[in-house]
């Protein structure tokens, strides 16, 4: 088991540090730091996103019976994963605190914050971040055990249709840079929100209905009698994952609609969530 997570714990923080570098120190970018930070966090989260979904792909596709058949990704992924999302609750800190400095909050030319604005800086990034970094502790404390130890080998067709929610991941990513850029103008952006828009419908909240059809098909029950027919906490587990889905498709569909503004009206862009 160790030997996936350390290697998860260094691919993510080294391509991060890698990216960082290598947007600074190229004499054609020369980025400042904090462009340079918040583009190679996004990256580190695609590449990631990427990740996932093929691994997801292959397990799903490879498991014809739904309950039994294993496939050695679905834990081995799982394992690799579990770095990332530590590392990204403090890239994501790492991200506001340069938007932090950025909008002028910071010490003299964009130095360190005065020592009593440090703890402001951590809160109002846990404030402005509080849902995703509850995701990312669940998915470390909650899901991981669970995934490891509960299962028992069971179930890897539907972790591998989970994995693949991160389908979108990379969509979200691109429309934070583009925006970043104050490109929300273009027609890339326009492009990329109706795929991000597409592939989180599909992917994230179609999803969870999917699943139980699934287990339905193969159990010959219909889709309506799926959740009668399964352990409550199940249930349970499947709303509390649905929830922040909804949640931010929400913000979506609400980023969505100020592209068909009027002309004149403030430049559109998408409400996304995070990575």
């Amino acid at each position: 088991m160790l030997t996936p997570m350390v290697a998860g714990g260094v691919v993510f923080p080294g391509l991060f540090l890698l990216s960082k570098n290598t947007l600074q120190r190229l004499p054609q970018l020369r980025w400042e730091e904090a462009d340079a930070v918040i583009v190679s966090a996004r990256l580190v989260s695609s590449v990631q996103a990427v990740m996932a979904s093929t691994a997801g792909y292959i397990v799903s596709t490879s498991c014809k019976h739904i309950i039994d058949d294993q496939h050695w990704l679905s834990s081995a992924y799982t394992q690799f994963a579990v770095p990332y999302f530590i590392y990204d609750i403090y890239a994501m800190f790492l991200c506001h605190w340069h938007k932090h400095q950025v909008k002028g909050h910071g010490g003299d030319e964009g130095g360190p914050p005065a020592p009593g604005s440090t703890w402001a800086v951590v809160r109002g990034y846990l404030y402005k971040e509080f849902l995703m970094v509850l995701h990312h502790a669940v998915m470390v404390l909650v899901c991981f055990p669970l995934s490891v130890v509960w299962r028992q080998g069971k179930g890897d067709f539907f972790l591998g249709c989970l994995l693949m929610a991160e389908v979108s991941t990379p969509f979200v990513c691109l429309g934070k840079i583009l925006i970043q850029y104050k490109q929300q103008h273009t027609l890339l952006h326009k492009v990329n929100g109706a795929l991000m828009l597409l592939s989180f419908l599909c992917c994230r909240v179609l999803l969870f209905p999917y699943l139980y059809w699934a287990y339905g098909r193969h159990a010959g029950l219909p889709l309506l009698a799926v959740p009668l027919a399964i352990p409550a906490h199940i249930n349970l587990g499947a709303a509390l994952l649905l929830a922040p889905q909804l949640y931010w498709f929400f913000l979506i569909c609400r980023g969505a609609c100020r592209l068909f503004r009027p002309r004149g009206s403030p430049p559109p862009s998408l409400d996304q969530p995070q990575d």
